[in-house]
Protein backbone atom coordinates (compact mmCIF):
# COMPACT_ATOMS: atom_id res chain seq x y z
CA UNK A 1 0.00 0.00 0.00
CA UNK A 2 0.89 4.07 0.12
CA UNK A 3 1.46 6.07 2.32
CA UNK A 4 1.96 9.82 2.87
CA UNK A 5 4.90 10.64 4.83
CA UNK A 6 7.58 13.66 6.07
CA UNK A 7 10.79 12.37 5.39
CA UNK A 8 14.87 13.35 6.02
CA UNK A 9 16.92 13.25 3.43
CA UNK A 10 19.62 15.30 4.74
CA UNK A 11 20.27 16.96 8.14
CA UNK A 12 19.55 20.60 8.61
CA UNK A 13 17.28 20.66 5.49
CA UNK A 14 13.56 20.79 5.73
CA UNK A 15 11.26 17.56 5.71
CA UNK A 16 10.06 16.57 2.28
CA UNK A 17 6.45 15.06 1.85
CA UNK A 18 5.77 12.07 0.29
CA UNK A 19 4.22 8.92 -1.38
CA UNK A 20 6.69 6.07 -0.02
CA UNK A 21 5.58 1.99 -0.28
CA UNK A 22 4.32 0.50 2.98
CA UNK A 23 4.65 -3.46 3.43
CA UNK A 24 2.37 -5.39 5.28
CA UNK A 25 2.55 -6.39 8.81
CA UNK A 26 4.65 -9.28 9.46
CA UNK A 27 4.38 -11.55 12.11
CA UNK A 28 4.20 -9.81 15.85
CA UNK A 29 3.51 -6.60 13.75
CA UNK A 30 0.70 -4.28 13.33
CA UNK A 31 -0.36 -1.59 10.81
CA UNK A 32 -1.66 1.48 12.32
CA UNK A 33 -3.68 4.26 10.69
CA UNK A 34 -2.16 7.47 13.06
CA UNK A 35 -4.75 10.23 13.83
CA UNK A 36 -2.47 12.67 15.41
CA UNK A 37 1.51 13.00 15.74
CA UNK A 38 3.09 15.65 18.25
CA UNK A 39 6.18 17.63 17.73
CA UNK A 40 8.76 17.12 19.44
CA UNK A 41 12.20 18.65 20.72
CA UNK A 42 14.09 15.24 20.21
CA UNK A 43 12.81 15.43 16.84
CA UNK A 44 14.04 18.69 15.55
CA UNK A 45 17.23 17.24 17.35
CA UNK A 46 17.27 14.49 14.62
CA UNK A 47 16.50 17.30 12.41
CA UNK A 48 19.62 19.09 13.36
CA UNK A 49 21.66 16.35 13.59
CA UNK A 50 22.48 16.48 17.26
CA UNK A 51 20.86 13.05 17.41
CA UNK A 52 21.97 10.91 14.87
CA UNK A 53 19.87 8.07 14.78
CA UNK A 54 18.70 7.20 12.46
CA UNK A 55 20.26 6.39 9.69
CA UNK A 56 19.04 8.71 6.89
CA UNK A 57 16.62 8.25 5.04
CA UNK A 58 14.27 8.37 7.74
CA UNK A 59 10.58 9.45 9.25
CA UNK A 60 11.49 11.41 12.38
CA UNK A 61 8.16 11.28 14.80
CA UNK A 62 7.39 9.56 17.84
CA UNK A 63 4.40 10.64 19.64
CA UNK A 64 1.61 9.29 17.91
CA UNK A 65 -1.84 7.52 18.20
CA UNK A 66 -4.20 5.86 16.11
CA UNK A 67 -6.14 2.79 14.79
CA UNK A 68 -5.16 -0.39 14.11
CA UNK A 69 -5.80 -1.72 10.72
CA UNK A 70 -4.35 -4.76 10.83
CA UNK A 71 -2.49 -7.08 12.98
CA UNK A 72 0.25 -9.95 11.46
CA UNK A 73 0.19 -13.23 12.49
CA UNK A 74 0.73 -14.25 16.03
CA UNK A 75 -0.37 -10.80 17.60
CA UNK A 76 -2.33 -10.79 21.14
CA UNK A 77 -1.71 -7.30 22.74
CA UNK A 78 -4.48 -5.96 20.20
CA UNK A 79 -6.96 -6.23 17.20
CA UNK A 80 -7.94 -4.02 14.03
CA UNK A 81 -10.20 -1.47 15.01
CA UNK A 82 -8.52 -0.65 18.20
CA UNK A 83 -7.35 2.46 18.96
CA UNK A 84 -3.43 2.54 20.33
CA UNK A 85 -0.98 5.16 21.49
CA UNK A 86 2.68 4.24 20.41
CA UNK A 87 5.42 3.48 22.77
CA UNK A 88 8.76 4.60 21.26
CA UNK A 89 10.96 2.01 23.74
CA UNK A 90 9.57 -1.58 23.13
CA UNK A 91 10.03 -3.92 26.22
CA UNK A 92 10.69 -7.55 25.80
CA UNK A 93 9.91 -8.13 29.36
CA UNK A 94 12.74 -10.74 29.61
CA UNK A 95 15.99 -8.80 29.37
CA UNK A 96 17.96 -8.07 32.29
CA UNK A 97 17.05 -4.78 32.68
CA UNK A 98 12.49 -5.69 31.68
CA UNK A 99 13.50 -8.26 34.68
CA UNK A 100 14.76 -5.69 36.97
CA UNK A 101 12.00 -3.34 36.61
CA UNK A 102 13.73 -0.86 34.03
CA UNK A 103 11.66 -1.43 31.01
CA UNK A 104 12.75 1.66 28.94
CA UNK A 105 15.93 0.42 29.15
CA UNK A 106 14.97 -2.50 27.41
CA UNK A 107 17.81 -4.09 25.10
CA UNK A 108 14.91 -3.79 22.07
CA UNK A 109 15.27 0.49 22.27
CA UNK A 110 18.84 -0.17 20.36
CA UNK A 111 17.24 -2.05 17.89
CA UNK A 112 14.48 0.31 17.80
CA UNK A 113 16.91 3.32 17.22
CA UNK A 114 18.71 1.75 14.26
CA UNK A 115 14.89 2.76 12.94
CA UNK A 116 14.59 -0.86 11.46
CA UNK A 117 11.60 -3.28 13.18
CA UNK A 118 13.30 -6.13 15.30
CA UNK A 119 14.03 -8.58 12.93
CA UNK A 120 16.34 -5.75 11.77
CA UNK A 121 13.96 -4.88 8.37
CA UNK A 122 12.50 -2.00 7.16
CA UNK A 123 8.88 -1.90 6.18
CA UNK A 124 8.72 1.42 4.08
CA UNK A 125 10.60 1.90 0.97
CA UNK A 126 10.95 4.60 -1.36
CA UNK A 127 11.68 2.74 -4.75
CA UNK A 128 14.16 0.06 -3.95
CA UNK A 129 15.45 2.45 -1.15
CA UNK A 130 14.70 1.53 2.39
CA UNK A 131 13.52 4.32 4.87
CA UNK A 132 14.07 4.01 8.91
CA UNK A 133 11.74 5.31 10.90
CA UNK A 134 12.57 7.01 14.70
CA UNK A 135 12.76 4.76 17.63
CA UNK A 136 10.38 1.64 15.54
CA UNK A 137 7.20 3.99 14.92
CA UNK A 138 7.99 7.12 12.66
CA UNK A 139 4.78 8.68 13.50
CA UNK A 140 4.94 11.25 10.55
CA UNK A 141 3.87 8.78 8.60
CA UNK A 142 -0.45 9.12 7.90
CA UNK A 143 0.26 4.51 8.27
CA UNK A 144 3.23 2.54 9.42
CA UNK A 145 3.92 -1.13 10.63
CA UNK A 146 4.98 -1.33 14.60
CA UNK A 147 5.95 -4.38 16.24
CA UNK A 148 2.80 -5.04 19.15
CA UNK A 149 5.60 -4.42 21.48
CA UNK A 150 5.08 -0.52 20.76
CA UNK A 151 1.80 -0.20 20.64
CA UNK A 152 -0.62 0.16 23.91
CA UNK A 153 -4.59 0.00 23.73
CA UNK A 154 -6.50 2.66 25.13
CA UNK A 155 -9.72 3.58 25.36
CA UNK A 156 -11.82 5.11 22.62
CA UNK A 157 -12.78 8.01 24.71
CA UNK A 158 -9.93 9.43 24.55
CA UNK A 159 -8.90 11.98 21.96
CA UNK A 160 -5.70 10.97 19.92
CA UNK A 161 -4.10 13.97 19.67
CA UNK A 162 -4.31 13.58 23.76
CA UNK A 163 -3.13 10.29 23.88
CA UNK A 164 -0.27 11.11 21.41
CA UNK A 165 1.76 14.16 23.68
CA UNK A 166 0.83 11.68 27.16
CA UNK A 167 3.00 9.18 25.05
CA UNK A 168 6.15 11.61 25.16
CA UNK A 169 6.07 14.87 26.81
CA UNK A 170 3.59 14.12 29.71
CA UNK A 171 4.97 10.73 30.70
CA UNK A 172 8.79 12.02 30.27
CA UNK A 173 8.15 15.16 33.09
CA UNK A 174 6.06 13.30 35.17
CA UNK A 175 7.61 10.16 35.17
CA UNK A 176 10.91 12.33 36.26
CA UNK A 177 9.30 13.58 39.38
CA UNK A 178 7.45 10.56 40.51
CA UNK A 179 9.78 7.66 39.15
CA UNK A 180 13.26 9.09 38.60
CA UNK A 181 13.43 11.79 41.33
CA UNK A 182 11.19 10.42 43.53
CA UNK A 183 10.30 13.82 45.31
CA UNK A 184 8.85 14.38 48.41
CA UNK A 185 5.98 16.25 49.58
CA UNK A 186 6.86 19.84 50.60
CA UNK A 187 9.72 19.43 48.61
CA UNK A 188 11.42 22.50 46.39
CA UNK A 189 11.83 21.95 42.68
CA UNK A 190 13.27 24.10 39.75
CA UNK A 191 12.50 23.30 36.15
CA UNK A 192 14.96 25.06 33.30
CA UNK A 193 13.39 24.49 30.30
CA UNK A 194 9.69 25.03 29.60
CA UNK A 195 8.59 23.15 26.80
CA UNK A 196 6.57 20.15 26.79
CA UNK A 197 8.40 18.20 29.17
CA UNK A 198 9.03 20.95 31.09
CA UNK A 199 5.59 21.78 32.11
CA UNK A 200 4.65 18.23 32.61
CA UNK A 201 7.53 17.92 35.22
CA UNK A 202 5.73 20.87 36.82
CA UNK A 203 2.60 18.63 36.86
CA UNK A 204 4.47 15.96 38.44
CA UNK A 205 5.52 18.44 40.99
CA UNK A 206 2.45 18.95 41.62
CA UNK A 207 1.03 15.88 41.95
CA UNK A 208 4.23 15.11 44.34
CA UNK A 209 2.65 18.01 46.57
CA UNK A 210 6.12 19.81 46.34
CA UNK A 211 5.29 23.33 47.63
CA UNK A 212 7.98 25.74 45.35
CA UNK A 213 8.19 24.68 41.69
CA UNK A 214 10.06 27.13 40.40
CA UNK A 215 9.94 27.69 35.85
CA UNK A 216 13.19 28.98 34.33
CA UNK A 217 13.27 29.89 30.97
CA UNK A 218 14.31 32.63 28.46
CA UNK A 219 11.00 33.23 27.06
CA UNK A 220 8.30 35.20 28.89
CA UNK A 221 5.40 33.78 27.59
CA UNK A 222 6.68 30.05 28.70
CA UNK A 223 7.12 31.15 31.81
CA UNK A 224 3.46 32.41 31.81
CA UNK A 225 2.10 29.19 30.37
CA UNK A 226 4.71 28.11 33.40
CA UNK A 227 1.92 29.64 36.17
CA UNK A 228 -0.94 27.79 34.69
CA UNK A 229 0.12 24.34 35.09
CA UNK A 230 1.52 25.47 38.84
CA UNK A 231 4.65 27.16 38.89
CA UNK A 232 4.59 29.10 41.79
CA UNK A 233 7.72 31.37 40.82
CA UNK A 234 8.99 31.97 37.44
CA UNK A 235 12.49 33.54 36.32
CA UNK A 236 13.94 34.66 33.00
CA UNK A 237 17.69 34.29 32.89
CA UNK A 238 18.10 37.05 30.69
CA UNK A 239 16.96 39.67 32.55
CA UNK A 240 18.08 38.41 36.04
CA UNK A 241 20.81 36.45 37.93
CA UNK A 242 19.06 33.01 37.91
CA UNK A 243 21.05 31.68 40.83
CA UNK A 244 20.60 34.64 43.32
CA UNK A 245 16.83 34.75 42.54
CA UNK A 246 16.67 30.92 43.36
CA UNK A 247 18.67 31.44 46.58
CA UNK A 248 15.97 34.62 47.63
CA UNK A 249 13.07 32.01 46.93
CA UNK A 250 14.49 29.21 48.59
CA UNK A 251 16.74 31.29 52.13
CA UNK A 252 19.87 31.13 50.57
CA UNK A 253 19.62 27.19 50.58
CA UNK A 254 19.00 26.43 47.03
CA UNK A 255 16.62 23.91 45.44
CA UNK A 256 15.51 19.96 46.58
CA UNK A 257 15.37 18.80 43.33
CA UNK A 258 16.32 20.79 39.67
CA UNK A 259 15.26 18.79 36.49
CA UNK A 260 16.73 19.98 32.79
CA UNK A 261 14.50 19.81 30.00
CA UNK A 262 16.44 21.04 27.25
CA UNK A 263 19.54 18.98 26.85
CA UNK A 264 22.48 21.45 26.91
CA UNK A 265 25.60 21.75 28.54
CA UNK A 266 24.74 25.16 29.81
CA UNK A 267 21.33 24.15 31.00
CA UNK A 268 22.57 20.98 32.92
CA UNK A 269 25.35 23.28 34.77
CA UNK A 270 22.77 25.70 35.41
CA UNK A 271 20.44 22.37 37.07
CA UNK A 272 23.53 21.40 38.35
CA UNK A 273 24.62 25.01 40.43
CA UNK A 274 20.98 25.55 42.03
CA UNK A 275 20.27 22.29 43.99
CA UNK A 276 21.19 22.51 47.53
CA UNK A 277 23.59 20.26 49.56
CA UNK A 278 22.18 16.92 49.27
CA UNK A 279 20.21 18.17 46.30
CA UNK A 280 19.05 16.26 43.30
CA UNK A 281 20.05 17.65 40.06
CA UNK A 282 17.64 15.28 36.91
CA UNK A 283 18.85 15.37 33.53
CA UNK A 284 15.88 15.00 31.05
CA UNK A 285 16.83 16.68 27.92
CA UNK A 286 18.55 14.38 25.68
CA UNK A 287 22.01 16.38 24.62
CA UNK A 288 24.50 15.50 21.85
CA UNK A 289 26.81 12.65 21.96
CA UNK A 290 29.79 15.16 22.87
CA UNK A 291 28.71 17.47 25.03
CA UNK A 292 29.59 17.32 28.41
CA UNK A 293 29.73 19.86 31.88
CA UNK A 294 32.47 20.00 33.79
CA UNK A 295 31.57 18.41 37.78
CA UNK A 296 33.68 19.56 41.39
CA UNK A 297 33.77 16.34 43.02
CA UNK A 298 34.13 17.89 45.60
CA UNK A 299 30.60 19.30 45.72
CA UNK A 300 29.19 15.76 44.77
CA UNK A 301 31.18 14.38 47.84
CA UNK A 302 31.50 16.98 50.21
CA UNK A 303 28.30 18.57 49.60
CA UNK A 304 26.59 15.09 48.45
CA UNK A 305 24.83 16.86 45.76
CA UNK A 306 23.49 13.97 43.14
CA UNK A 307 23.41 14.17 39.55
CA UNK A 308 21.11 11.39 37.92
CA UNK A 309 19.52 10.68 34.15
CA UNK A 310 16.33 9.78 33.27
CA UNK A 311 15.00 8.18 30.19
CA UNK A 312 11.25 7.48 29.20
CA UNK A 313 10.38 9.28 32.35
CA UNK A 314 11.93 6.01 33.81
CA UNK A 315 8.17 4.49 33.08
CA UNK A 316 6.75 1.09 32.84
CA UNK A 317 5.03 2.36 29.78
CA UNK A 318 1.91 -0.63 30.26
CA UNK A 319 0.98 0.79 33.45
CA UNK A 320 1.74 4.56 33.99
CA UNK A 321 0.50 5.57 30.80
CA UNK A 322 -2.78 4.09 31.60
CA UNK A 323 -2.45 5.93 34.49
CA UNK A 324 -1.59 9.38 33.29
CA UNK A 325 -4.65 9.41 30.67
CA UNK A 326 -6.63 8.31 33.47
CA UNK A 327 -5.87 11.31 35.58
CA UNK A 328 -6.35 13.18 32.20
CA UNK A 329 -10.37 11.85 32.37
CA UNK A 330 -11.02 12.90 36.08
CA UNK A 331 -9.13 16.49 35.37
CA UNK A 332 -6.15 15.51 37.36
CA UNK A 333 -3.60 16.95 34.51
CA UNK A 334 -3.87 18.73 31.65
CA UNK A 335 -3.03 18.00 28.18
CA UNK A 336 -4.98 19.77 25.81
CA UNK A 337 -3.49 22.56 27.29
CA UNK A 338 -0.25 21.71 26.26
CA UNK A 339 -1.20 21.78 22.56
CA UNK A 340 -0.76 24.89 21.00
CA UNK A 341 -1.72 24.58 17.25
CA UNK A 342 -2.59 21.81 14.96
CA UNK A 343 -0.50 21.10 11.60
CA UNK A 344 -1.53 19.42 8.49
CA UNK A 345 1.24 16.91 7.57
CA UNK A 346 2.12 19.28 4.42
CA UNK A 347 2.80 22.01 7.03
CA UNK A 348 5.22 20.21 9.13
CA UNK A 349 7.87 22.27 8.22
CA UNK A 350 6.08 25.22 10.07
CA UNK A 351 5.38 23.24 13.08
CA UNK A 352 8.90 22.64 13.46
CA UNK A 353 9.65 26.80 12.78
CA UNK A 354 7.13 27.63 15.28
CA UNK A 355 8.68 25.23 17.47
CA UNK A 356 12.18 26.49 17.26
CA UNK A 357 10.91 30.31 18.22
CA UNK A 358 9.19 28.87 21.17
CA UNK A 359 5.76 29.73 19.69
CA UNK A 360 4.57 26.39 20.80
CA UNK A 361 4.70 24.00 24.07
CA UNK A 362 3.19 21.19 21.60
CA UNK A 363 2.26 21.22 18.12
CA UNK A 364 0.45 18.15 16.66
CA UNK A 365 0.34 16.86 13.08
CA UNK A 366 -3.44 15.69 12.63
CA UNK A 367 -4.30 13.37 9.83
Amino acid sequence: MKTKAAVLFEYRKPLVVEQLDLEAPKAGEVLVEYKAAGICHSDLSILNGVIAMPPLPCIPGHEGAGVVVEAGAGVTRVKAGDHVLAIWVPSCGQCYYCIRHQPYLCVQRDRARTGVMMDGTSRIKKGTQSIAYMMGVGTFSHYNVLSEKSVLPMEKDIPFEVAAVTGCAVVTGVGAVLNAAKVQPGSSVAVVGIGGVGLNVIQGAVLANATTIIAIDLLDNKLDLAKKFGATHTINPGKENFQEKVNSITGGIGVDYSFEVIGTPKTAQMAFDIIRRGGTAVMVGIAGAQDTIPLSLLQLTGMEKRIIGCYYGSANMLTDLKILLDLYKRGRIKVRELITKDYALEEINKGFDDLKSGGNARGVIKY
